[in-house]
C-alpha cells in the first residue's frame, strides 16, 4: 500500500520533541501541543521508543487517548528497545545525538533490530501509544550517523530481523506500511537494490530540506518516484537552521550553513513570505514527498506550520532562488505550469 494512500495530508506531526528534545517540557505544554496539532487537523502523529527513552510515546499515547482511533495515523519505529532498567544518563552513547535527549527518561536503551526484538518493540510501543494498532513502522537509524563503520553491519542484522519480520506483519495486516527512518541517503538507496523486502516508503529526515537536498535528489528521490512509493520529510527545518535556530544537523550550525540561511531569508523578506513557508512547499514540491513532519513543542509552532502549507509563495521567488544557485538545478519546484 502506497504511504500517499495511508497518509491523511500533507502535514504530519513530529514527536521528537515530546520526548523532551534538548529541553524538558513540562506536561501540560506536551499535551497543549498535541491537541493544538488536533485542533489544526493534523492527524499524522510520527513516534519513535528512542525519543526520550519511551516518554514521547507515552505523551502522545496520553494526549490522544480520547480520540476515535479511526481518525488518526500512527507510526513509530523499531531497533531499539526501551527497558525497566534504568541507568546513568551521562554515560550513555547516543552517536552524534549523544546530548539530544538527555532530558528524557533514564530507562536503558539498547539497540536490537533483530526479528523477535522488531516483534517485541511494536508490542512495547502499542502498550505506551495505548494503541491496538500501528499503521507504519520504521527501522530507525540504521545508518552511519549513529552507528559509524559499523553501519553496514547492523544494516545488515536488521536486513535478516526488522526487515522480515516487519514484512510479515504487514503482509498479515497488523501493520499497513513499512520502511526506514533515517538521516542519511545511502541505507535507503541500499535496501532499494536488494529484491527481498519490499518496503512502502521512507521517512527520510534532514535530507530533502531547502538547505540540504543535492545528495537525496542523484538516485533515491528519482527510485522512490519510479517504485512508486512515498517519502515521508523529517526535520524540514534541518534541526531549526533554516528559521532563525542555531543549529543544523543536531549541532551548532557552521558559518557556511548560516551565510545560505541568510541568503535565502534576504529572499523571502523582500517576497513577504515566511523562511517556514519556504521550506515546507519546497519539500512538498517533489513528487516523492508524500508528507512533511516538522516537531514541535509548543502550541504556537502548530499554527505556524499550517499556515506555513497555505501561504502563497510567488513564482518569482522560486526563480530567484535558483538564480541565486540556492538550490539545485535539479529539484522541483513548486512553480505553476
Amino acid at each position: 500500500m502506497s504511504l500517499k494512500s495511508i497518509l491523511p495530508g500533507k502535514l504530519g506531526f513530529g514527536t521528537a520533541p515530546l520526548g523532551n528534545m534538548f529541553r524538558a517540557i513540562p506536561e501540560a505544554e506536551a499535551q497543549a501541543t498535541v491537541d493544538a496539532a488536533w485542533n489544526d487537523g493534523i492527524r499524522y502523529f510520527d513516534n519513535a521508543p528512542f525519543y526520550g527513552a519511551g516518554l514521547a510515546e507515552l505523551r502522545m499515547g496520553q494526549a490522544l487517548a480520547d480520540k476515535p482511533r479511526d481518525e488518526y495515523v500512527i507510526s513509530t519505529k523499531v531497533g531499539r528497545l526501551v527497558l525497566d532498567e534504568v541507568e546513568d544518563m551521562s554515560a550513555r552513547d547516543l552517536g552524534e545525538k549523544g546530548d539530544v535527549f538527555k532530558h528524557g527518561r533514564p530507562n536503558k536503551v539498547v539497540n536490537d533490530y533483530s526479528y523477535d526484538a522488531t516483534l517485541r518493540s511494536i508490542e512495547d510501543s502499542l502498550v505506551r501509544l495505548k494503541t491496538d494498532r500501528i499503521e507504519i513502522a520504521w527501522v530507525h537509524d540504521v545508518a552511519q550517523d549513529f552507528y559509524g563503520d559499523e553501519w553496514l553491519a547492523m544494516f545488515e542484522s536488521a536486513r535478516k530481523g526488522a526487515f522480515r519480520a516487519l514484512d510479515r506483519l504487514r503482509d498479515e495486516g497488523v501493520i499497513k506500511a513499512w520502511g526506514l527512518g533515517v538521516n542519511r541517503v545511502e541505507a535507503i538507496e541500499l535496501l532499494l537494490d536488494l529484491e527481498e523486502p519490499r518496503p512502502d516508503g521512507f521517512l527520510l529526515a534532514g535530507r530533502y530540506t531547502l538547505l540540504d537536498h543535492s545528495r537525496a535528489l542523484q538516485r533515491l528521490m528519482p527510485k522512490v518516484v519510479e517504485r512508486e512509493l512515498g517519502i515521508v520529510v523529517g526535520g524540514p527545518y534541518s534541526s531549526g537552521a533554516l528559521v532563525g535556530g542555531p543549529n543544523f544537523e543536531y549541532a551548532p550550525a557552521t558559518p557556511a550553513i548560516l551565510d545560505k540561511v541568510a541568503r535565502i531569508k534576504a529572499l523571502a523578506d523582500r517576497h513577504g513570505i515566511s523562511m517556514k513557508a519556504a521550506g515546507l512547499q519546497f519539500a512538498l514540491a517533489h513528487p516523492a514527498v508524500a508528507a512533511v513532519i516538522p516537531g514541535a513543542s509548543q502550541p504556537s509552532r502548530i499554527a505556524e506550520d499550517s499556515a506555513a502549507l497555505r501561504e502563497q509563495v510567488p513564482s518569482d521567488f522560486w526563480r530567484e532562488l535558483r538564480a541565486a544557485g540556492l538550490v539545485d538545478p535539479a529539484a522541483p519546484l513548486p512553480i505553476p505550469g
